[in-house]
């Protein structure tokens, strides 16, 4: 996986009070940028809910873009685990990207809309201009990211269950997409998502357009020779 490119943090916390004040920082900035987005957020905001000075935020971070791309470093780490640690290996591909996709987007809001909207306005900022205000750590970011559903995907190309005929990125593009564009309209609305009834229906969606072209008659193959063999040892 790339790690991102963001600037290390000015201080690495010794000891186990300047963690748990790094800690803390994290938190609050959470929150912060969460209910603000991140022009309007400022370190001085975190420093007083927190009743520190803003030096002591510079203590351990360089500023406010900073601070923001851990923030979302931090929040993307725990989605990227979240899925990883439960994605059923075992399962069909079409199975583990029902999983990848429920992920994705239970956890994109199970904190509310607000850090939801901040990660899909900057990455909107970067694929029209480039680099946004988080720069390029937040592109590398988003890479590390999905890699995933990359590699979900490019190991259904190998068994022979996923399309080969259309490069990855574009294969990634047609999933996240659509999943883009309702955590949006979750944020616009401020109206709930029936999040696990809108996983099955994306992918119902998704699927026959990713699979392979000739898996639905190999899988009928497959059954039909199961049948076979059922029956034959009966």
């Amino acid at each position: 996986m790339t790690t991102p490119s963001a600037a290390p943090q000015r201080r690495s916390p010794a000891g186990p009070k300047a963690e748990q004040r790094v800690r803390d920082i994290l938190r609050v900035g959470r929150e912060v940028f969460a209910e603000r987005g991140y022009e309007r957020a400022t370190t001085t905001e975190i420093a007083q809910r927190l009743a520190i000075s803003e030096a002591t935020v510079f203590t351990y971070f360089r500023g406010k873009r900073e601070l923001c791309m851990r923030v979302i470093q931090d929040w993307y780490d725990e989605i990227i685990a979240a899925i990883e640690s439960g994605l059923p290996r075992q399962a069909s591909v079409r199975e583990q990207l029902e999983f990848i996709v429920l992920t994705h987007l239970r956890l994109f809001l199970i904190q509310g809309t607000g850090l939801c909207a901040l990660v899909l306005s900057e990455g909107r900022k970067d694929a029209g201009h480039g680099a946004g205000d988080l720069g390029e750590g937040f592109v590398e970011l988003q890479r590390r990211y999905t890699a995933p559903l990359m590699e979900l995907l490019a190991r259904g190309q190998q068994a022979g269950e996923v399309r080969q005929d259309i490069p990855l990125r574009l294969l990634r593009s047609l999933v996240f997409g659509p999943m883009e564009h309702m955590l949006w309209e979750a944020v616009i609305t401020g109206r709930q998502l029936d999040v696990e009834a809108s996983a099955r229906d994306l992918v119902a969606l998704l699927w026959p357009a990713l699979q392979a072209p000739d898996e639905e008659l190999q899988r009928l193959r497959r059954l039909r020779a199961q049948l076979h063999d059922a029956l034959s040892s009966a």
